[in-house]
């Protein structure tokens, strides 16, 4: 497998598991809680992510990947939607763009892809989605830890601990 593809599955994996703690550990009700007008619930950015993935990798070589099935504005609408059918959309959503990347081929690389019928090589194309995912999913963790207050479990190095995580990398004690 090609170097890019290895370490942009990466990425995304490394994202989707911040993304899947923070929903982890929150209430439904934190789920579909809003911090502010004109603000998005995780409920929301979890379905505008969704069908973002759906819409760009679905036929992802050969089409346009914005669908004419997709409904941008309909993924912002304030609905409450299970637990469990928002994590199985998510979950196939997932499977959809990671089992998509393993087929790639460095010939495809190169290859000219469609967003809105704007020309994208293939890595600009997945480039772009590793920074609107990412994006997305800090949003994400920000509210987990409005939501959570100071009872907030760091996802990552927590304030303070650098040091400790540091020497533990380098098998310091």
């Amino acid at each position: 497998m090609n170097t890019y593809i290895r370490s942009v599955i990466k990425e995304f994996t490394d994202g989707k598991a911040l993304a899947d703690k923070t929903i982890a550990v929150l209430s439904d009700e934190q789920l579909s809680w809003n911090p502010g007008e004109g603000s998005n619930s995780i409920s929301i950015i979890v379905r505008h992510i969704t069908a973002n993935i759906r819409s760009r990798f679905t036929d992802f070589l050969t089409s346009d990947g914005e669908k004419s099935w997709r409904n941008r504005d309909g993924e912002f609408e304030d609905l409450v939607v299970a637990r469990e059918d928002l994590l199985q959309a998510w979950n196939e959503s997932w499977t959809l763009l990671l089992d998509l990347l393993n087929t790639l081929t460095e010939a495809d690389l190169e290859r000219t892809v469609y967003i809105r019928g704007q020309a994208h090589t293939v890595i600009q194309a997945v480039n772009r989605q590793v920074a609107h995912y990412s994006y997305h999913i800090g949003q994400m963790v920000l509210i987990g830890k409005i939501c959570h207050g100071l009872d907030w479990k760091s996802l990552s190095i927590p304030r303070g601990g650098s040091q400790a995580f540091n020497d533990g990398m380098f098998g310091r004690k």
